[in-house]
Formats: structure tokens, C-alpha cells, sequence
């Protein structure tokens, strides 16, 4: 049966030895041998993370063998984009921010083809009971980011009229403990997981998504190099109709897509990767993707995305951003209505 649009509508080596990857494709149903070889790189670790999930869905349910792919998923504490550009990786994950930093450099010929997060993963938490209950609030407060000030934040506070003299910012890195211990007001997070984390530990925080707020906010892709556009685009077309097969089981069918979730992810917590999983849902529909299905991007969100971080100095150069991503890809495969139902 055919996929039809109707169902997009329903609104829900750089090798070395700090690189670290794990193998997880051999106990998860790795495809036909005979299958033509692609290597998808997701990240540091197996999650809930929407282009990981549409990828270990397309995996365990034979997705991919049914395009002729033998695919191996990898995971990797970094160095994706290096593998990337070595060719030891074909696919991988990056937020369009870095995707639009890396353009910045002529010399990284990579493209986005399929965009999952219709709004960023960055926000901002603060306690519950703090008593801060508007971007107005931080002046006063400290703030802590993880390893360079976000330009979404920078954004965020041009358009909530906030003081950024006002506020004391400061690097924490990756552990949003410190909010709770009280060394920081306010803390940047991903919006996916970290909240949850805290509320877990007995602490509801109180979330301000960029978003809300009226700024350009873009998030994970899919990426490939510019020579695999050239040299196989049958092979990304075919990667892309898996997974994009694989992402709308997901929005479908919660339940088994977390049990293929704990196969990847056996140490993880289930309630856990149901929380990552519903926002990275919510997040990865707009009406971008109602109109144009699952995965779909637009000229104008890269555009307004393009010119806010241009205007926070977030970009080495000016540059046109249209370099930065294809949707060819994603039209053929619906304006063909190529896809099935899962």
C-alpha cells in the first residue's frame, strides 16, 4: 500500500583513541548481506533521539533490507563530521546550527537532507520554586552554559528585552546537577532529556524554549558529504525512504518503538526515553511537515535561521545558506508517494 500524504497530516576516522564506537547493528538485525553497505553514525550514545530512533526502526523492522541497504549503525563519543568527511561514515547527526557553522568553511561540503527538528533542541530551566518565571527574571541571576554562550540565548534575551549585563554567565559543562546544588539561577539544556533528568531526581523546572518567544530555532538533520550527493544519490534516496518509513512508525506506534529502543539501548530507562521521544515528536512537527511530510525543511527556515545567527556573530562569514541542505531528496520520495505505510 502506498504512503499517502494524509498520514504525514496527523500532526503527532579519523580512528584514535579517544574515538569510542560502538557496534550495535550485529544483534539488532543488520539487513541482507547481500545489501548494498551504508554506514549511519548517530550519536554518542544509543537514545531516544528522533534520527536515531527512525534509523534502529528502520533497522529492526527491515526497513532498510527492503531498499537493498546493509546498514550498520555506529555510536561515538565524537568525531562524527571527521568520519563523515573520510568517507568511513556515509550518514550522521548534527544540529542545523552546527550545519550552518560548518558551511561557514568552503572547505566542508556537507548537506543536510532531511530535517527532524522543527524547533532547536536548546532551552533554558530554572527551579520551580525559584521564583523566576520570565526570560525578564535572569537579570540578577547566574547563568550557566555548557561550553560556549548558545545564540539562541543571546537571541532569546534581544527579543525578551533582558539586560545581559544584568546577568552573570558562567561555563558548567554537562551536568545539570548544578542547578539543583544551587551554583547556577538558570540553566541552558537540551530540552529532550535534561529537564526530565532533574524531575526525576524530585525537581520540576520551569522551561523557556526560544521558540516560544518568537526566535528562528532549527535542530537535528540528517548529513551527508557533497561527493555522495554525486556519486550515489540512489543510495541517500533510499536511506532517506527507510527512515523517513521509520520515523512515521514511531509517531504511530510508541510502545514497540521504545522496546526497539531498550534492544539498542538495553541500560537505559524506559520512562526515560519516553519523555525523549515524545518532545523530540512534538518538536519534529510544524506546519512545514504537515504541508510537505515528515523530514521536510524549507529555503524561508533556513533563511530566518541563517540571518539570526549571522546577526549574534555565530557565523565565521557570510555565505548562502542554500548550500547547506537539499530537499531533493525528500520531494522525489513524496511528490513519487514512494513511501508505505509502516
Amino acid at each position: 500500500m502506498k504512503f499517502p500524504r494524509v498520514f504525514m497530516r496527523r500532526g503527532w576516522l579519523v580512528a584514535g583513541a579517544l574515538l569510542s564506537v560502538l557496534l550495535l547493528a550485529a544483534a539488532c538485525g543488520s539487513g541482507d548481506d547481500e545489501g548494498q553497505s551504508l554506514t549511519f553514525m548517530a550519536g554518542f550514545k544509543p537514545q531516544a533521539n528522533l534520527p536515531f530512533v527512525a534509523a534502529y526502526v528502520a533497522q529492526s523492522k527491515g526497513y532498510f533490507q527492503e531498499q537493498g541497504l546493509d546498514v550498520t549503525i555506529l555510536h561515538s563519543t565524537g568525531g562524527h563530521l571527521q568520519l563523515l568527511l573520510s568517507g568511513d561514515v556515509d550518514v550522521t547527526t548534527a544540529d542545523a546550527g552546527s550545519v550552518l557553522k560548518r558551511r561557514a568553511d568552503p572547505d566542508i561540503p556537507i548537506r543536510a537532507i532531511a530535517l527532524f527538528g522543527q524547533r532547536g533542541q536548546q532551552a533554558f530551566i530554572a527551579l520551580e520554586d525559584s521564583g523566576i518565571e520570565s526570560p525578564k527574571d535572569w537579570e540578577g541571576k547566574r547563568l550557566g552554559y555548557k561550553t560556549t554562550q548558545p545564540p539562541e540565548y543571546l537571541a532569546l534575551l534581544d527579543a525578551a528585552a533582558v539586560d545581559r549585563s544584568k546577568i552573570e554567565e558562567v561555563r558548567v559543562g554537562f551536568d545539570p546537577r548544578i542547578l539543583i546544588e544551587g551554583q547556577v539561577d538558570v540553566l541552558a539544556v537540551f530540552k529532550s532529556n535534561e529537564p526530565d533528568t532533574l524531575r526525576r531526581l524530585g525537581f520540576p523546572t520551569r522551561l523557556f524554549d526560544p521558540a516560544d518567544f518568537g526566535v528562528p530555532t532549527l535542530g537535528l538533520t540528517y548529513i551527508v558529504t557533497a561527493d555522495l550527493l554525486d556519486s550515489d544519490p540512489d543510495l541517500v534516496k533510499r536511506f532517506l525512504k527507510a527512515t523517513m518509513r521509520g520515523f512515521a512508525f514511531a509517531l504511530e506506534n510508541e510502545e514497540e518503538t521504545l522496546d526497539i529502543v531498550l534492544e539498542f539501548a538495553p541500560q537505559e530507562d524506559r520512562e526515560h526515553q519516553r519523555f525523549m521521544l515524545r518532545q523530540e515528536i512534538s518538536d519534529a512537527q510544524s506546519p512545514v511537515t504537515d504541508a510537505n511530510g515528515l523530514g521536510f525543511m524549507t529555503g524561508e527556515q533556513w533563511q530566518v535561521f541563517y540571518d539570526t545567527l549571522l546577526k549574534h556573530e555565530a557565523l565565521a562569514r557570510p555565505f548562502d545558506p542554500r548550500s547547506a541542505y537539499t530537499t531533493r531528496f525528500l520531494q522525489d520520495i513524496y511528490d513519487g508517494d514512494e513511501l508505505q505505510w509502516p
